[in-house]
């Protein structure tokens, strides 16, 4: 698994986790998947992603969007 593809499929996951969250537990949980979506938007124009600078460091194979 290279660095954009975790990134997609964490970023999915919390979508989904933090919007279950929000239907079932609090409301707040939504605040998490504005963010998770502010970041994945500023991603598409800047190619800055805090996570796929992490897992560089950790060792994971680049792809493309993330370079």
């Amino acid at each position: 698994m290279n660095i954009d593809r975790f990134v997609f499929a964490f970023a999915g996951a919390v979508i989904l986790g933090s919007l279950a969250l929000g239907i079932w537990v609090n409301t707040w949980w939504f605040v998490l998947t504005a963010f998770v979506g502010f970041n994945m938007f500023q991603a598409a124009f800047t190619g800055f992603c805090p996570l796929a600078m992490i897992l560089k460091k950790v060792g994971l194979k680049p792809g493309n969007a993330f370079a």
